[in-house]
């Protein structure tokens, strides 16, 4: 093991055990003179300090390791970005926080969110919403309800594995089985019809599934209301950590909750991580082996994060065709920005060029990580003539050190550092100057402003402000 300091891990863990330094010292067995080195990042942590820790505790050896701060310091970019602008932090000033102490990034990063909500709702108060100023939406919060989580639940993912298990769930019979569950069980009726996708009627305990449900679709639609018959106060449990109950995103949350539920249960998560694996995370395999949409099985990639039996882990999103982002999750570094839409130059815009086909793009961002990124346009197609039907882009990345998993990664050239396109969060957070096709200024960059030089760079950047 090379060098590793853990002061802010190891004072943490002494806090929550409510000891001394005196006391944990005694505990295994160190001076309470070295023991305070280490928590100042004085000394490194040795693999037999680490092994006592570890036996001592009753934690993993992971508790201790690096975190991987990438992440975090693009939150607190996105988060802090008036004050990074302001002068009053730095971009080093981030990178320390986020590396030494990550609760108190993530607090401040909460905070920061919380300003800027309060000052859009209050310029929407007061008339004086400028363009583009979006108050935090209910929605946005289930969002980072399940960005904070890496997109894994781990109570709701076992409880659909062991139901899985229970109802004996099989390819090719999972909406007959499930139905039976729910008539059986629950005394639900399945019923036909209606104008709506699916409506529940708890009255008359009958469910009611459109027509234009494909039987994948209606087995999720199936999997989802078992969720709230057989857990519905595990939901509510798990939705009130973040908001309160009769709350919007309350609701949402219990809603998205359900949903995760569902899809651990028609695509339980052993089988269907040993599928992903064996067939190198090919999606449309996948989905056809399984049975259900492109877009199911990548979001069900983005969740594969359970301990001791990881997949590779991916982030997860969907866009319109004007880059509107109506889904987004992430169990990688990677971090969607709230600020600047996304980056033209990213392969999912250029999936909708030909829809049916998936896209492969080796990408890298200005922290210097890489990404491989697959994406592929799918459509819903409308119930009859003249009615419109609904196009997104569906990626799906991971860092490039997973990419030899993927079947994608085949005839790339992966060390060609040279090859990857270079892309960006946004634009108004974007660190690359001298990107051709930057459509806003970044912020906390001066520009040169000169009537007499045109450059073929879009705010362009004064040389002294080029970080």
């Amino acid at each position: 093991m090379g060098k590793t300091f853990a002061g802010a891990r190891l004072r943490r863990l002494r806090e929550e055990r409510g000891l001394s330094q005196a006391g944990m010292a005694r505990l295994v067995d160190l001076s309470p003179s070295y023991l305070n080195q280490l928590e100042h990042d004085a000394r490194p942590l040795t693999v037999p300090v680490l092994l006592r820790l570890t036996e001592a505790f009753g934690v993993e050896a992971g508790y201790f390791a690096p975190p991987d701060s990438a992440r975090l310091t693009a939150e607190l970019r996105d988060a802090l970005g008036d004050d990074l602008a302001a002068g009053r932090i730095t971009p080093g000033d981030l990178d320390e926080l986020a590396a030494r102490l990550p609760a108190v990034a993530r607090l401040l990063t909460d905070l920061g969110r919380g300003r800027s909500t309060m000052a859009e709702q209050l310029a929407v108060l007061a008339g004086d919403r400028g363009p583009g100023a979006d108050a935090r939406t209910p929605h946005e919060e289930v969002r980072e309800f399940f960005y904070r989580r890496q997109n894994y639940i781990h109570e709701l993912d076992t409880a659909a594995e062991e139901l899985a298990s229970v109802i004996r769930l099989r390819r090719g019979e999972v909406r007959a089985v499930l139905a039976d569950r729910l008539t059986s069980v629950h005394g639900v009726r399945i019923a036909a019809g209606g104008d709506q996708l699916h409506r529940y009627d708890p009255g008359r305990r009958i469910l009611r599934l459109s027509d234009r449900l494909r039987p994948g679709q209606q087995a999720f639609r199936l999997a989802t209301q078992l969720a709230y018959l057989e857990h519905d106060a595990l939901l509510t449990e798990l939705a009130a950590q973040d908001s309160f109950e009769g709350s919007a995103a309350h609701s949402l949350t219990r809603i998205g909750l359900a949903n995760y539920f569902a899809a651990a249960l028609v695509l339980p998560y052993a089988a269907f991580h040993a599928e992903a694996e064996s067939a190198r995370y090919d999606i449309e395999h996948l989905a056809d082996h399984f049975g259900v949409g492109y877009e199911t099985v990548c979001h069900r990639l983005s969740t594969l994060q359970r301990s001791g039996l990881r997949g590779v882990p991916f982030s997860f999103v969907r866009v319109d065709r004007a880059g509107n982002v109506s889904k987004r999750q992430s169990a990688t570094a990677f971090h969607f920005s709230r600020t600047g839409g996304t980056c033209p130059l990213w392969n999912v815009y250029d999936a909708f060029a030909s829809p049916g086909r998936v896209h492969v793009q080796v990408a890298a961002m200005p922290d210097g990580r890489r990404y491989l990124w697959t994406a592929r346009a799918v459509t819903r197609s409308p119930s009859g003539w003249g009615r419109p039907g609904k196009t997104f882009a569906i990626g799906l990345g991971c860092e490039l050190r997973h990419a030899a998993r993927l079947v994608y990664s085949t005839g790339l050239d992966l060390a060609d550092e040279a090859a990857a396109t270079p892309i960006g969060l946004g634009c108004k957070v974007c660190e690359r100057p001298a990107c051709p096709q930057r459509s806003a200024p970044a912020i906390g960059r001066p520009l040169a402003v000169d009537e007499h030089t045109s450059t073929f760079v879009p705010y362009a950047v004064r040389a002294d402000a080029e970080r």
